[in-house]
């Protein structure tokens, strides 16, 4: 078996962590409250257990992608900080005197053992589980939302990529001492990408030559980060973008290139299901996953709450079919019965304005109809017209000539009078105050595990980094809620 390839070798010195390591540290708390053989059983597959040299311990090398996401630093840092962090190695299972890993496994690790695997459910799963045993989670509500991350890539072109983190290394140099400009090569000046890679591989190799003063943080970190680029990011650089990730909108004024990620959380606040997609789709459409997977993983839903992105029709139905109360305001934008074309234009609740499914919103809207009589009243969507003329999906959209392009909607909030009762009264504006915990939670995610932008390019990679993100972060709300 896999698990008995390595294991920590005897040591005299195995009695220092029990001296230097508190039974209060997070790292050792976590060992003590996780059993991570489920890491064994779900990667044995992905391993030749007869032919060839022992393989690195798949627990040890999942602990480290645990340690850079709760401390957020590059595969080369981690590594480093693992030769004398006496708690790291602790937390590894590793001799106090071990040797460390090469930080290029972590990137074959991810790449080999984990592709095509559901980490972001079993992970998700594996905590919520804990929580139940540990009687953590009593609530029966689960509060919605979505985050975005913008793509690592983003729409900047390969060259603009490495100028801008040259640009961060060569300040960090002078900050420290101003003189080393002297011997920094000729900057590239041409638009060639091969050019702007080659003057990187100069830029790294003067830096590494004056020895000590690469070891300080603020310049380590950034010059990590420029290897990292032209090494191992090479060949997404030459892509030129991240091939996935989608234009997204925020509000009607600000857009973003990348993912989202749609989460569930009990009131307890741990994340009881996460799916993760491109930029551009509706929050409301995976309302109904989010609840299935919360179910999966243990928890008893009677009460979602979430903003009016999830009050559209058919989740008012399927959480009534289910018996599920549904906290979220409508909106009769959004929650209309007879509108056509539904699967073609999505409505966008933080800007307020339908978008096509070539990406493109509206522009703005106007009402029609006569006051008073809702049958007859609509809301017409002004799209850009020079846009639908050169789009590639204008055939039965768009016709020839036309000046202008609308999209209407019908307002029918009569339809939805028994939801617009329930969100008069006390008890559903009540438990509409819980909302706010999913947003710090959110929060948390980008502002204290990277969570902002994505550490690699692709929808895969992607939720790789929702996976372990949040398993530490279900963790550690596991660790403060016992103490």
């Amino acid at each position: 078996m896999i698990q008995q390839q390595q294991s920590m070798t005897l040591s005299p010195y195995i009695e220092l962590y029990n001296v230097v390591i508190p039974k209060d540290n997070m790292l050792r708390q976590i060992n003590e409250l996780v059993d991570f053989s489920f890491v064994y059983e779900e990667l044995k597959e992905r391993y030749c257990l007869e032919n060839g040299r022992n393989a690195i311990d798949p627990v040890r090398m999942f602990k480290y992608l645990l340690l850079k996401t709760i401390f957020e630093l590059s595969d080369v840092d981690i590594v480093e900080r693992s030769k004398y962090d006496m708690s790291f190695k602790y937390f590894l299972h590793m001799a106090p005197e071990d040797p460390v890993i090469d930080a290029s496994s972590l990137t074959k690790f991810r790449k080999l053992r984990l592709t095509d695997l559901n980490l972001l459910d079993m992970l998700v799963g594996k905590t919520v589980e804990i929580a139940l045993e540990k009687g953590i989670i009593k609530s029966k509500a689960i509060i919605v939302d979505a985050t975005h991350t913008k793509a690592r890539y983003n729409q900047k072109s390969p060259r603009e990529i490495l100028m801008d983190r040259a640009l961060k290394l060569r300040k960090a140099f002078y900050k420290a001492d101003e003189s080393l400009k002297a011997k920094f090569p000729a900057k590239n000046t041409s638009d060639v990408l091969e050019n702007e890679i080659s003057y990187c591989q100069k830029l790294i190799a003067v830096l590494e030559a004056e020895g000590g003063i690469c070891e300080l943080p603020k310049i380590k970190e950034p010059l990590n980060l420029l290897k990292e680029t032209v090494a191992e990011d090479l060949e997404q650089l030459q892509i030129s973008e991240d091939q996935d990730a989608k234009i997204g909108h925020k509000s009607a004024e600000s857009s973003f290139f990348g993912y989202k990620t749609h989460l569930a959380m009990s009131e307890e606040r741990i994340i009881t299901a996460a799916v993760i997609t491109t930029g551009e789709k509706n929050d409301g459409k995976q309302l109904q996953k989010l609840i299935e997977k919360s179910k999966e993983a243990g928890m008893e839903v009677k009460t979602v709450i979430g903003d009016a992105a999830y009050s559209e029709k058919d989740n008012i139905a399927y959480t009534k079919s289910s018996e599920i109360e549904l906290i979220a305001k409508l909106n009769p934008l959004i929650t209309q019965g007879g509108r056509k074309k539904e699967d073609e234009f999505q409505f966008n609740k933080d800007a307020g304005m339908y978008v096509c499914k070539a990406g493109h919103m509206a522009i703005r809207k106007a009402r029609k109809g006569k006051k008073g009589i809702g049958k007859n009243r609509k809301d017409a969507y002004y799209f850009d017209i020079e846009k639908c003329k050169r789009c590639p999906f204008k055939e039965g959209c768009y016709t020839e000539g036309a000046k202008s392009k609308t999209y209407s909607v019908s307002i029918k909030s009569a339809e939805h009078t028994g939801q617009m009762a329930f969100q008069e009264s006390e008890y559903f504006k009540e438990k509409a105050r819980e909302r706010y915990k999913i947003e710090a939670k959110n929060s948390e995610l980008k502002h204290r595990h990277g969570y902002d932008v994505a550490s690699s390019s692709g929808l895969l990679g992607m939720e790789l980094q929702g996976a372990i993100a949040i398993f530490t972060v279900n963790l550690k709300r596991i660790l403060r809620l016992m103490k």
